[in-house]
């Protein structure tokens, strides 16, 4: 069995039973499992709360094999990093002919390639911060050169600032590189840009109202997005309607360019002419308590438990293919 695509549409279901058995994916092997058992089962108990036949699946502990045995309809998405946020699961539902949320195999694997989700955007014209691809110590210096201090190392396919250093001087630019390549070989530098912070929520291919960030810590690093108290948000942001709506088209360009659908986040930082400088888009968001696509949603009364009925409504998107037997 496979999957067909169809081009996004708003569905509204308004019958908990349309959905069918509900898988919610969580927890896995990357580094961000604790984020993503933390999500989880926040997603979990809001569909529960909506009547919606749901139930936890960790694919750590369960073949995906297993969500056809068990009779599931749909899944919803809430594992996060390499191996949930990628393609790969993605395409291991397509190939079992499982509906799932959010984005396909093509805009999951796009969206968590900082670098070539950077290049797309700037092909379709939004702007995104100066970078360097660092293949070793022979790149060292042109990053020094073209980017100036400070800069900051990033591995290009890891979520939830996983592997980011900031680097301030010279001499510390080695062990950046080295603390993001032992996560993977694909590294870059990129410009560092002071701030302010933002993001855009997407949900069903509308961009809810941005959200400023502000932080004590260097950067807004994994600590500060889901532990840390003292992060403080902004929404709305305040910026001006116009500045607002310019900043809601860039990232719903930038969504579209990577071939994302459904829901997602798309974050920026502010240049200091102001001019919004993309970073990157996130695919499978987080869904805390300190999560921002919740947050963005509240700014429009869709409380959390509406947010994740709206976000498995986009598995309907996709619908099992009949068999050239079956289609007959």
């Amino acid at each position: 069995m496979r999957l067909i695509y169809e081009p996004p549409q708003l569905r509204r279901v308004t019958d908990a039973g349309a959905f069918g058995r509900v898988a919610v994916l969580f927890g896995g092997d990357s580094s961000e499992r604790e984020i993503s058992l933390l999500s989880g089962n926040a997603v979990l108990d809001g569909l529960k709360r909506r009547g919606v036949d749901a139930h936890a699946f960790d694919p750590r502990a369960t073949a995906l094999s297993d969500l056809i045995g068990r009779r599931f309809d749909r899944v919803w998405i809430a594992l996060h990093g390499p191996g949930g946020e990628d393609g790969t699961l993605q395409g291991a539902l397509e190939y079992l002919g499982v509906p799932y949320t959010g984005s396909g195999v093509m805009g999951s694997a796009i969206g968590m390639d900082k670098l070539r989700t950077k290049r797309l955007a700037l092909a379709v014209g939004v702007a995104t911060a100066d970078f360097v691809v660092l293949r070793g110590a022979q790149d060292f210096e042109l990053a020094l050169e073209r980017l100036k201090l400070p800069l900051i190392v990033k591995p290009a396919t890891q979520g939830s600032s996983v592997g980011m250093t900031k680097v301030e001087r010279a001499a510390d630019l080695p062990a950046a590189y080295a603390l993001a390549v032992q996560l993977e070989t694909l590294v870059f530098a990129e410009a560092w840009i002071p701030g302010p912070e933002y993001t855009v929520a997407i949900l069903q291919e509308r961009a809810l109202p941005s959200i400023r960030i502000e932080t004590p810590r260097t950067f807004y690093d994994y600590e500060a997005k889901y532990f840390r108290d003292d992060t403080r948000y902004f929404c709305p942001s305040g910026l001006s309607h116009s500045a607002a709506e310019h900043l809601a088209n860039l990232a719903l360009a930038a969504f579209e360019a990577a071939g994302a659908s459904g829901w997602g986040r798309v974050d920026f930082m502010m240049d200091a002419a102001a001019r919004p400088l993309l970073l990157e888009i996130n695919t499978v968001p987080g869904m805390t308590s300190h999560s921002l696509v919740p947050m963005a949603a509240r700014a429009i009364d869709v409380d959390f438990d509406e947010l994740v009925w709206r976000v498995l409504e986009t598995s309907f998107t996709r619908r099992p293919a009949l068999s050239p037997q079956r289609a007959v």
